[in-house]
């Protein structure tokens, strides 16, 4: 089972746990409807793509309203760390929250008491905190971009917003192979990288594994949500059963097919992408 967490921006979501389903063009959690497009709820959103085209249990997920307050992200936390160990999920994939090193450390503790250990993914602020913490070894994946793997790379830094001023300055596509390398010399990867930009890399700690270069969309760099969409693609994925690095490659190939499918701009919204997945899923080889 794969259990999706995270938060909407939104301040009237409640905590909600529960299985994402679709109405019309908003999630449905809990009889709640969320946009698809908001935070978390892109990757919720295709993940669901991805179960929906298996004919597999939908994701399950803990989501709140969190504004930047940290009140919702707490309680995702607080919920998680109660409840993690009778909900026993096969993949628990993390997101959108305010970073809180000591309860990241709680949670951790927790995903250590199931047996079997779930696959643990991890994108944005979580991703953050797990390497702030130390726990970045004991993820399973990470899907940075450009600026947040030289973040990782980054033996010091706590948050990319203090990424050391050479790193940031040598930050580009041509650097990334330079970058994995130190983030895993310096413990802040997890065993699988999937470095999102304008090329995809794939990578674990003997280098780049793989590459997805095209349909090369520029237009797709400046959509919010892109990157997300990536993620909820390969934990579906990874639920499934498919192994980690073929996961990796084809959802970030997937995200670049459903920007191929139809025109798209920079006013093209994160929703048009979603929805163009299940028909760009049919087109591609078999998963």
């Amino acid at each position: 089972m794969l259990l999706i967490a995270g938060i909407i921006p939104q301040a009237d979501i409640p905590l909600l746990y529960g299985r994402a389903a679709r109405n019309g063009s908003l999630l449905s959690i809990e009889g709640h409807g969320i946009p698809a497009g908001q935070g978390t709820a892109a990757m919720i959103s295709a993940a669901l793509a991805i179960t929906e085209y298996l004919h597999i249990d939908p994701p399950q997920v803990v989501i709140a309203g969190d504004i930047g307050r940290g009140d919702g992200s707490r309680m995702i936390y607080q919920y998680l760390i109660k409840h993690l160990t009778e909900i026993s999920p096969h993949v628990l994939a993390l997101h959108y929250w305010m970073p809180d090193l000591e309860l990241m450390q709680q949670l951790y503790q927790q995903v250590r008491q199931l047996d079997p250990r779930p696959i643990l993914i991890a994108d944005a602020a979580s991703m953050y905190a797990a390497k702030a913490v130390g726990l970045a070894p004991n993820f399973d994946v990470f899907t940075p971009d450009l600026s947040e793997i030289a973040f990782l790379a980054d033996a010091e830094a706590i948050h990319p917003a203090y990424i050391d001023k050479h790193l940031f300055a040598s930050c580009d596509h041509t650097s990334i192979p330079e970058l994995i390398a130190a983030a895993y010399k310096n413990h802040g990867a997890a065993k699988f990288l999937l470095v999102k930009g304008r090329f995809d890399f794939i990578a674990d700690k003997n280098g780049i594994l793989s590459s997805v270069q095209g349909p090369d969309i520029p237009e797709l760099e400046c959509i919010g949500g892109t990157g997300d969409t990536i993620t909820g693609m390969c934990a579906a994925l990874i639920s499934s059963g498919l192994d980690i690095e073929t996961a990796l490659s084809f959802s970030a190939q997937a995200n670049r097919q459903a920007a191929a499918f139809a025109p798209t701009t920079p006013a093209t919204r994160i929703e048009e992408i979603i929805a163009r997945l299940p028909e760009v899923l049919r087109n591609m080889q078999s998963i």
